[in-house]
């Protein structure tokens, strides 16, 4: 299971994560938009992500890609518009083992890359509702520090 998420000026932004094929994914509706203040939805919003887990989509040409699904849940044209002032994290679990990870801007492009300084791996069995409040608790925390 992989969950992307992004926090944009104050709103947390939980895209479906459709899997392509060969761990390849990208956002799809349904979209969760949710204040990082509100606790409880974002509790919801992060648990429903996770449940759905990574529906199938199809692969696309590069010609068929339409724009990211989020662009139109914050109002904005494009994905550089999106990044500013942006940050991203993932949920992931495999076999049974969670980890959180935050994301950096790379220094040479405009893409975002993991950072093994916000990692958080979990110890296999961890519930997923202790990950998902560990989730919340990071949003809140950077929300704080960066407002909107």
């Amino acid at each position: 299971m992989y969950c992307h998420l992004h926090l944009r000026q104050g709103t947390v932004y939980v895209p479906t994560m459709g899997k392509v094929d060969k761990g390849f994914y990208r956002g799809v509706e349904p979209v969760a938009v949710v204040s990082a203040s509100n606790t409880e939805s974002l509790r919801q919003g992060l648990r429903a992500a996770i449940a759905r887990g990574n529906p199938s989509v199809p692969r696309l040409r590069r010609s068929e890609y339409p724009p990211p699904v989020l662009l139109k849940y914050a109002g904005v044209k494009s994905w550089s518009t999106f990044q500013q002032g942006m940050s991203t994290w993932s949920i992931k679990e495999k076999n049974g083992s969670y980890e959180i990870v935050g994301y950096r801007r790379h220094l040479t492009s405009r893409s975002s890359v993991e950072d093994p300084d916000q990692k958080i791996e979990f110890p296999a069995g961890t519930a997923v509702d202790s990950v998902v409040e560990r989730m919340i608790a990071i949003l809140q925390e950077a929300a704080r520090q960066r407002p909107s």
